[in-house]
């Protein structure tokens, strides 16, 4: 039986249910919230509910918009013929913090997992060959996660974007920056090598 007051064990569980929040972590955040001024917790109530009644998927890549298309969608000074796939925009907004790509991308919302009963019907590919098919892209990069789930879905969308005619890449994979050689597994230093290049 818990020693918390009822309102906030149910904080506390319901700060549990956020990814990696343990109770622990969920008990000091909660205490955190608590202990602070009303008018801050009200804030982060009001900004949560907010979130939830604004955000919605980008009506062209599904990545996260408050308007039918998102800011990256709406950059007019984008490169419209390079395409870059991910998984969710939290890959989107990870290549966005390196200024690398100045492509649109295409947010599948998922990779393939038989597993977890997630075939390409569950996936956003339907609406990946639309955008393909529409005649401005010229080279899909395939920037799925380098796991399993993440290698299949590559798979599977290099074999129905080759024939559109487009060029279809995959990102390289291999050795971190910084990190040393022999903390690295087999398969990212086999990775390494076939993707080595001219110096």
């Amino acid at each position: 039986m818990s020693s918390l007051p009822p309102s906030l064990e149910r904080a506390v569980a319901e700060l549990m249910k956020l990814p990696g929040v343990g109770r622990k972590t969920a008990v000091r955040l909660a205490f955190h919230l608590l202990e602070g001024p009303r008018e801050e917790a009200v804030r982060l109530a009001e900004s949560i509910v907010e979130m939830k009644d604004r955000i919605r998927p980008c009506s062209r890549c599904f990545h996260l918009s408050e308007a039918d298309a998102c800011s990256i969608c709406s950059d007019l000074g984008r490169d419209a013929s390079v395409l870059c796939v991910v998984e969710d925009s939290g890959a989107v907004l990870a290549f966005e913090r390196t200024r690398a790509l100045r492509g649109l991308y295409h947010v599948l919302g998922g990779a393939l997992s038989p597993i977890r009963d997630i075939g390409p019907e569950k996936l956003r590919v339907r609406e990946l060959l639309e955008r393909v098919r529409g005649g401005s892209v010229r080279e899909v990069i395939l920037a799925t996660s380098p796991n399993v789930e993440g290698e299949a879905t590559a798979v599977y969308l290099s074999r129905l974007l080759k024939p559109e005619g487009v060029a279809v890449s995959r990102l390289a994979q291999g050795l971190p920056a910084g990190s040393e050689l022999e903390y690295a597994d087999e398969l990212t230093l086999q990775r390494a090598l076939e993707g080595r290049r001219d110096y």
